[in-house]
């Protein structure tokens, strides 16, 4: 099975005791064999031994114990070169490397196997963070492209399910991760540990990278109605089921009917996946709340440890102990009396509830409401003053003439009114009013008059520029 692909005595440099040498080593090589820019996979010896040197050097190597196979009275490497040797040698001896002679150069490649577990390894110990709305997206555009061109990209189905069993995989494991993170919590009696380790693993890899993304506004499983909906349609579609099946015969190279049963295990999958959601998330958010609340207990009782409490204590229970026994009543359950003080420790903290859905009606407004809304719009708007209204008022007045009397203005409306008390103080309007300054010009007089009857102001001539 495993070992039929990779060579029996690959895992030996990650198991003995320089398997921590070996691994910076092989993290190098990663670099190296898998650079975006390398065109032949072959790569020079030389090259390969100086990447090796690197690491050694970088690492600062200087102990070198014996593995398994070598001889023990063998002499241990002492410099660089022969720690770089001895390195090389190991990983060509266990199959990581191969040799291949071209003509006067020997060059250095990976197996296909050994290439994809080197990969494999390299992610974990990268511990990438997984993104649930890239991986929730990758499933519905592969999706619709299946669903919108079952003959020539029906193959991308069969890509949306591994996608969703990738994405299905990580649920479980950032699970796993929650309940082994607790565990270690719980083991341990040192505060400082605890909360140290709640926030370097819980909140910096888990909460920020997976948790949080669920619970926020923008979740990635808002496309889970959207995709559970296109597949049920998808399934009682004959006409683009078989041209699934057939895209799916071409590509694989299979019969018709096991490319059916392909098509339909890869749609069941796919729904499996996202209808068990909310269940997984439930579970997620119990461990959540698990380890929260082991946390939150330690915060709340470090700082109650102040010094000199623990001979307090003891000289507390060693006076308790001397007291009679009628005294003190003996306690059988901490159902009805607290423990250490009245809010007792064994009451958890309440979780919080979530809000059940609710349907939400609009609210109906009263018709005399709207009409008092609408009448006080236009009210305002009568009364609201810009450069454009007093231009148009302007403009009305003078009826084509090049100038105008204070006199000569008619005053009919509270508009008006608001309008020709704006027109005297033209020269006071600011930049707005740069327009109309150019094209009228006012010219104050030394005597005051009477303008239709409701203003007594000092007379003014309006002129319009040519």
């Amino acid at each position: 099975m495993l070992f039929n692909k990779l060579p029996e005595d690959i895992f030996l440099p990650l198991s003995g005791q320089n398997r921590q040498v070996y691994q910076s080593v092989l993290l190098e090589l990663a670099d190296l064999f898998f650079d975006e820019d390398l065109i032949d996979p072959f790569i020079p010896r030389d090259l390969v031994r100086s990447t090796i040197e690197n690491a050694v050097v970088r690492l600062g190597v200087r102990r070198w114990e014996h593995e398994v196979g070598e001889d023990a009275a063998a002499e241990l490497p002492r410099s660089t070169a022969e720690y770089t040797n001895r390195i090389y040698r190991r990983l060509v001896q266990t199959g990581w490397l191969e040799e291949e002679q071209k003509v006067y150069r020997t060059y250095v490649l990976l197996s296909p196997a050994v290439s994809h577990l080197l990969r494999s390894l390299v992610s974990i110990a990268k511990l990438e963070k997984r993104s649930y709305g890239g991986a929730v997206l990758n499933v519905l555009s592969s999706l619709e492209s299946a669903v919108n061109d079952p003959e020539g990209r029906g193959i991308t189905l069969a890509e949306a399910a591994q996608t969703a069993a990738d994405f299905s995989a990580h649920l479980t494991d950032m699970m796993l991760s929650l309940r082994e993170l607790k565990i270690n919590l719980s083991a341990s009696n040192n505060p400082q540990e605890i909360v140290r380790g709640f926030f370097e693993r819980f909140v910096e890899q888990v909460l920020v990278s997976d948790y949080k993304t669920l619970k926020t506004r923008n979740n990635p499983f808002r496309f889970r109605r959207q995709i559970l909906s296109m597949l049920r349609d998808l399934q009682f579609d004959p006409l683009k089921l078989k041209q699934l099946a057939d895209h799916y015969r071409q590509q694989l190279d299979v019969s018709y009917d096991v490319a059916e049963a392909q098509v339909h295990q890869h749609i069941n999958r796919i729904i499996r996946i996202f209808e068990s959601v909310d269940q997984r998330l439930a579970a997620i958010d119990d461990f959540r709340y698990q380890l929260e609340k082991r946390v939150a207990d330690t915060v709340r009782y470090m700082d109650k440890t102040t010094p000199g409490m623990a001979a307090r204590l003891s000289r507390v229970i060693a006076a308790a102990a001397k007291l009679p026994e009628h005294v003190i009543p003996r306690v059988d359950t901490l159902e009805e009396v607290g423990f250490i003080s009245p809010a007792s420790v064994r009451a958890p903290v309440r979780r919080r509830i979530e809000a059940k859905p609710r349907v939400i009606t609009q609210q109906e407004i009263d018709p005399k409401v709207l009409e008092l809304r609408r009448l006080f719009k236009e009210w305002k708007e009568r009364r609201e003053v810009n450069v454009d209204r007093i231009e148009t008022y302007l403009e009305s007045q003078l009826a084509g003439r090049d100038q105008l009397k204070a006199t000569d203005f008619r005053i009919t409306t509270v508009e008006e009114y608001i309008c020709f008390s704006y027109v005297r103080h033209m020269n006071s309007l600011g930049k707005k009013a740069q327009q109309m300054r150019k094209r009228f010009r006012i010219q104050f007089e030394d005597h005051y008059v009477n303008v239709s009857n409701m203003v007594e102001c000092r007379g003014f001539t309006i002129h319009r520029n040519t």
